[in-house]
């Protein structure tokens, strides 16, 4: 089993960053595919950015040069770095993981995790 906890969020300003975090821990970590997705109450989860076991990244079209993924795999701890934020950035951002080999095309698919963080909120507005 994975365990995830998100901190980071919060609220700020159109244009403005925020580092969200997610401590990961469990079994047979290098296994694992992580990522970061959001969800807007009404809408499906959207995948933001995730890795693969072997650190290969992928990133959403929507957020595509403007959010960053990074892996501290030392510490455990998987960041998303978000700058030039928008409105429409305004949602709850959830961890996830998977023991399941993914390859890049499904990489940003929520069904295809199934360890979740509780998520955290970020809201941008002016």
């Amino acid at each position: 089993q994975v365990q995830l906890l998100e901190s980071g969020g919060g609220s700020v300003q159109p244009g403005g960053s925020l580092r969200l975090s997610c401590a990961y821990s469990g079994e047979n970590l290098r296994r694992v595919a992580i990522g970061w997705f959001r969800q807007v109450p009404g809408k499906e989860r959207e995948g933001v950015a995730a890795m693969d076991s072997d650190g290969v990244t992928r990133h959403g079209d929507s957020i595509w040069g403007r959010f960053t993924l990074l892996k501290d795999t030392a510490m455990k701890i998987l960041y998303l770095q978000m700058t030039n934020l928008k409105p429409e950035d305004t949602a709850m951002y959830y961890c996830a993981a998977t023991y399941t080999l993914l390859g890049s095309s499904v990489l940003l698919r929520s069904d295809m995790y199934n360890y979740w963080g509780q998520g955290t909120q970020v809201t941008v507005s002016s």
